[in-house]
């Protein structure tokens, strides 16, 4: 595997050399898109040993890094090039001012999406997407949560009709995942997207924003295989300094749940204003998937188990960010936006 994304990066770098115009937008969806080359050969990983996913894994992120540099450094070139050769056809109005290029970038939450993605897909995992107007069932009914369940209330939306409603979690996709593929296992997917849910918009909460759960169902799965990736997930994210605990709390599609927080990353533990003095972040939910959810998926209990997490995509930008109001990522502030530019202005 390994020598596959050496090759790959190889001739990639090789065709960008000989890239031109729009040949560069084409060679960038061929090899850095979504269902790119580089995307391709990282769906193989998943058969790949558990010692061999982690060193594969970085060689994947570094083989990403070099071939975006490089296209960025291509495409700046080549913008250089226009330009000149554009300067050559006008005639210099030395009273006219002068034009600013702007310069597009990557959307901060969208940097995070795509760090978690990596992350995951150098654990073996898929990427897994959904309709954002869901069934009642599937956003609901699948996940244990039939229709006179309490805790409902906390994940109240807009419903389009009785039974169609905006999502308030990832999770449906949990659930059509395990009916689209039952009885096969094992299953590893993330899924990212953006999820609805009715509150009052405050410097900490937003009608709309962006998730990603993961879902793991195999012959074995224990609580232990789960707190395993979510550590090695908090020291690629956070940093190979990082810890984490698991405080007992209540999912009704896990049994048992848990909230996972990290050790703070401003103080490293010793209490500051942000984590409340107590040394310790919350960060995301998680637990064994409940049997009833895996029964309703198609799965016997009793013959596999597995485990699911979520977390809050702007719970986790605003704390590697220093961002202290979530509506600064919906503002279209280009004071913002401009600190997350991959080329310079």
């Amino acid at each position: 595997m390994r020598e596959q994304l050496l090759a790959l990066q190889e001739q990639a770098l090789v065709d960008l050399a000989e890239a031109e115009g729009n040949a560069l937008d084409a060679w960038r969806v061929k090899y850095l898109g979504k269902k790119g080359e580089l995307s391709l050969a990282l769906r193989s990983m998943s058969k790949l040993s558990a010692e061999e996913r982690p060193v594969v894994g970085q060689v994947a992120n570094a083989v990403r890094e070099t071939l975006e540099a490089a296209f960025a450094s291509k495409f700046a070139e080549w913008e250089a090039k226009q330009a000149a050769i554009q300067e050559e056809k006008e005639t210099l109005d030395i009273t006219l001012p002068g034009r600013t290029r702007s310069v597009g970038a990557e959307h901060p939450l969208q940097k995070i999406i795509r760090r978690i993605e990596d992350i995951f897909i150098g654990f073996g995992f898929t990427v897994e997407e959904g309709p954002e107007v869901e069934w009642d069932y599937y956003n609901f009914e699948a996940l244990n949560l039939p229709k006179d369940h309490p805790a409902r209330d906390m994940q109240d939306t807009f419903y389009l009709s009785e039974e169609l409603l905006m999502r308030t979690h990832t999770s449906p996709v949990q659930a059509r995942t395990l009916e689209k593929r039952r009885p096969e296992w094992p299953i590893r997917i993330i899924v990212p997207g953006r999820v609805y849910r009715r509150d009052d918009d405050d410097a900490t909460h937003s009608h709309a924003f962006t998730q990603v759960e993961g879902l793991v169902v195999g012959k074995g799965v224990r609580m232990s295989d789960l707190k395993g990736i979510l550590l090695t997930f908090a020291k690629e994210l956070f940093g190979e300094n990082q810890e984490i605990r698991l405080r007992p709390s209540f999912f009704p599609f896990t049994e048992p749940s848990a909230e996972m927080d990290i050790r703070c990353i401003y103080c490293g533990g010793d209490g500051c204003s942000t984590c409340k003095h107590t040394g310790w972040i919350e960060v995301l939910g998680c637990g064994m998937v409940h049997p009833r959810v895996l029964e309703m998926g198609g799965y016997d209990p009793e013959e596999v188990t597995g485990f699911a997490f979520g977390m809050g995509v702007e719970r986790i930008a605003m704390l590697l960010y220093k961002i202290e109001d979530i509506r600064q990522f919906y503002q279209n502030d280009l004071r913002l936006l401009k600190q997350f530019a991959s080329l310079p202005e």
